[in-house]
């Protein structure tokens, strides 16, 4: 790479480094390790609706949408930690429509769906 080139990748690296919200700081670890409650609520997709918590996810879903709206108006503005809460209180309010469904009707497709995919799956022989 030329010095030209080289030099304008390093200083953009170096612009993501001390970034407000770069590797240095909190702003940039929280909203990472914030993934895990997306992938916990993912993985609820697997369990059964009569076992989700109402409590538990209407807590996730609360959180996440006002966490939505402060990652916006903190100094700085946190884009990364925006996104993770709102998929924070995606998953919740789907798992809280999951629950109301189970409740209402007494079937769960989500459950049916993944319960269909493992009958299809072929076995080892």
């Amino acid at each position: 790479m030329s010095g030209a080139a080289s030099a304008a990748a390093g200083s953009k690296f170096q612009q993501f480094m001390n970034h407000p919200a770069g590797p240095k700081t909190v702003f940039f670890w929280a909203p990472m390790m914030k993934w895990c409650l997306v992938a916990a609520g993912l993985k609820d997709l697997a369990r059964p609706a009569d076992k989700l918590s109402v409590p538990q996810n209407l807590a996730l879903t609360a959180t996440g949408f006002i966490w939505v709206r402060y990652s916006f108006v903190i100094t700085p503005v946190n884009y990364s930690l925006a996104a993770v809460n709102f998929f924070v209180g995606s998953t919740g309010l789907g798992q809280l429509a999951r629950a109301w469904y189970f409740q209402r009707t007494g079937k769960d497709p989500v459950l049916e769906k993944f319960t269909e995919y493992k009958q299809a799956a072929p076995t080892a022989a």
